[in-house]
């Protein structure tokens, strides 16, 4: 078994995800992928069984009932990943917005410079953001604004989706009781990390909005940020951050 797991959400991505799997699997580095689907009704689950065939050792797929929520896709991948042993373990879309280049890039952040979590950082320089409208790109850029003058993470882009842990910090931080399963579950997992201690580094990347499929993106998961990452902040104070 290699070291490093990439987990995959999915929901209605059969335009995306044979190329996806391909791509990850052809990489320098050996990464294990995790699909975990959402009983997609295009498809999306059969496609990746019909290429496990081929990558046998490689290729892991979680079906779900029911559309569930990307924050609960990822925990439930987190808890996989933790059974099965992996000591880095990555999050990516499936969409291509991600480059899958760049998870050699957040890999050697975390296995050879010694962080314990890399993100895939849009602002970390400048806005590098391909295929956005202006309105879009502020709304993203304000909105980690919003959120490091709230919680006092020093991360630029807080609510990245492209990110590496290492096992420990997965295993200190309570996956139970992750409150968020939408936009606001990258910055509640971000604001974790940053209170137990753990080191971050934001990695440069490029951020291309999709080409294919439909983006699950929706003012109602934008709310939930806003106000939850009040919320968040508050119920810190009465929360302790040691780590054993």
């Amino acid at each position: 078994m290699n070291d490093s797991l990439v987990i995959v959400p999915t929901y209605n991505e059969k335009e995306n995800i044979e190329a996806i799997i391909r791509k990850v699997m052809s990489l320098p580095h050996p990464f294990d992928l995790l699909v975990v689907d959402d009983s997609s009704p295009d498809g999306t689950a059969d496609i990746v069984r019909s290429l496990q065939q081929e990558f046998s050792e490689r290729l892991h797929l979680e079906s779900r009932t029911g559309k569930l929520g990307l924050g609960t896709a990822y925990i439930h991948g987190f808890k996989y990943a933790l059974r099965q042993g992996y000591e880095l373990i990555f999050e990516m879309d499936a969409d291509f917005s991600h480059n899958p280049d760049d998870l050699v890039r957040l890999y050697q952040a975390c296995a050879e410079d010694g962080y314990d979590m890399s993100i895939g950082s849009r602002y970390v320089q400048g806005v590098n953001v391909v295929n956005w409208p202006m309105s879009r790109v502020l709304m993203s850029w304000f909105a980690s604004l919003y959120v490091r003058l709230i919680t006092g993470m020093p991360i630029a882009d807080t609510t990245a989706g492209f990110v590496c842990y290492r096992r420990k910090v997965l295993e200190t931080i309570q996956l139970n009781k992750i409150r968020f399963v939408g936009y606001a579950f990258q910055i509640e997992m971000k604001f974790l990390t940053f209170k137990y201690g753990f080191k971050i580094k934001e990695v440069p990347i490029i951020f291309t909005d999709r080409t294919k499929g439909q983006s699950k993106m929706s003012k109602g998961i934008f709310k939930e940020a806003v106000l939850g990452v009040i919320r968040m902040k508050v119920n810190s104070f009465f929360r302790h951050f040691d780590r054993y």
